[in-house]
């Protein structure tokens, strides 16, 4: 296990054949790699001959966006990160699951299993699902209240570790001779009651090589920051300014301590789209080339759908209404609605302008250069206490990606700022964070005593 803080990590954000909404429409792209699981195996492949930490797919458990406009189909990812497990050895793997529309037991173990499989390279972004589409897909009419969201999510991560120690390390001993499998006392039940869930255990997975996956979470509102600062091991944010990250970074870490963990322990990594070029030049026309391919039509009824407004409310050649809902009417996203909501203001764009800024990240930082200009970029956030690391989200994939491993990561090895070999053998490792006790293990002893 290494803790290092001259050196970063990085995250390789996988989605589909970009991040950019209109890469699909580029000569290069494949509009059928979103469900080619020999895609994403290449794209396995690439971000580990990098040296990165960890790949991250995100999900939702409903149709997003318009399939007529662009690809939206997905794979199910805790199932292909079991496909990218078979063609790569030290890479972490990790997955986007919902709280709000899954049950504790299969979820842990499902992330068990793919720790087992992985060899301990397994992490979970924990996510709470906004938008009542999703909720409509489960039998209700309307996305639960923010904060029940984040309550419930609370319960259920503490359900789910409890899962996971509810077999201790050393419970199976495997002696064929007495004809004992397991010590049948060290598989316990966790008797769970509460507010959310009733769950009995044990699970039905032996404790995995991490004991729990990488915690991972990317919400930035008050309860999404309060729910991080208690479980997240990891934080995927975005920001658009080196102040914002800045005031970010030191509020989270601040948090974290008043809980009584190790700010350390907490590794926020900003999301940024890099759209690399050879020269500055080659990176423009390509950031160019995307921005001419996006449906200006198509992308204002997506917008206008965030601010809840009719799209008929938006003009493409003026700046945002005046008259907005506050932060306070939302009830999905916070966090990333303020954001938009100020980087529109603070620039005065128009409609049109947001709408290119926006096509490349949903929010997130995109940045246009050379390998050393990216390099510089995002070195910049990480000296200046904005940053332990990056999400890297490629606006086009493969070669975005090939892009960043080939060209930059190189750059940021030389410097003294990336590893050159990995470390460790678990995902964990990457991210110089230890394997958690067995907290039943505590309690099995103070019952016996």
């Amino acid at each position: 296990m290494s803790k290092n803080p001259n050196k970063m990590h990085l995250n390789a954000f996988l989605m589909s054949v970009g991040h950019h909404e209109a890469s699909w429409r580029l000569p290069e792209s494949d509009p059928y790699a979103g469900w080619s699981v020999e895609h994403y195996k290449n794209l396995a492949r690439i971000a580990e001959r990098g040296k990165l930490d960890s790949l991250f797919l995100a999900d939702s458990p409903v149709q997003q966006g318009n399939p007529g406009r662009r690809p939206t189909g997905k794979l199910e990812p805790t199932v292909l990160l079991t496909a990218l497990a078979g063609v790569t050895e030290h890479i972490g793997l990790i997955a986007t699951a919902s709280t709000s529309y899954n049950e504790p037991y299969n979820l842990a173990r499902r992330f068990a299993s793919v720790d087992h499989v992985s060899n301990g390279r397994a992490g979970w972004n924990i996510v709470t699902t906004a938008g009542a589409d999703a909720a409509r897909n489960f039998g209700l009419d309307d996305v639960p209240l923010h904060k029940d969201r984040y309550e419930r999510a609370a319960e259920f991560v503490e359900v789910s570790t409890k899962l996971w120690d509810s077999w201790a390390d050393d419970a199976v001993v495997a002696d064929k001779e007495a004809g004992i499998h397991a010590e049948a006392a060290k598989v316990r039940p966790i008797n769970h009651r509460g507010r959310f869930f009733r769950v009995d255990g044990p699970l039905n997975v032996p404790r995995s090589p991490q004991a729990y996956p990488l915690l991972v979470q990317a919400g930035s509102s008050e309860d999404g920051k309060q729910f991080a600062a208690r479980w997240a091991e990891a934080v995927f944010t975005a920001h658009q300014t080196l102040e914002e990250a800045q005031a970010f970074y030191r509020d989270l870490k601040k948090r974290t301590a008043a809980l009584g963990r190790d700010p350390d322990g907490i590794k926020i990594l900003p999301g940024i789209v890099p759209v690399i070029g050879d020269t500055e030049a080659q990176a423009r026309e390509l950031d160019a080339e995307l921005e001419r391919l996006i449906s200006p039509e198509y992308a204002k009824s997506q917008l206008a759908a965030r601010f809840k407004l009719d799209p008929a409310a938006l003009d493409l050649d003026k700046p945002l209404p005046a008259d907005l809902p506050s932060e306070d009417e939302i009830e999905g996203a916070k966090s990333r609605y303020t954001l938009i909501v100020d980087l529109a203001r603070r620039e005065n764009l128009t409609v049109r302008q947001l709408i290119a800024r926006l096509g490349g990240g949903r929010g997130h930082r995109t940045f246009t250069g050379t390998p050393v200009q990216v390099a510089d970029a995002i070195e910049e956030w990480f000296v200046g206490g904005a940053a332990d690391g990056f999400n890297i989200m490629p606006a086009v994939l493969p070669s975005g990606l090939e892009a960043f491993v080939d060209k930059v990561v190189p750059i940021l090895q030389e410097r003294g700022r990336f590893r050159t070999e990995y470390e460790g053998r678990t995902l964990r490792d990457r991210y110089g964070l230890p394997r958690p006790i067995n907290r039943l293990d505590d309690v099995a002893t103070e019952v016996s005593a």
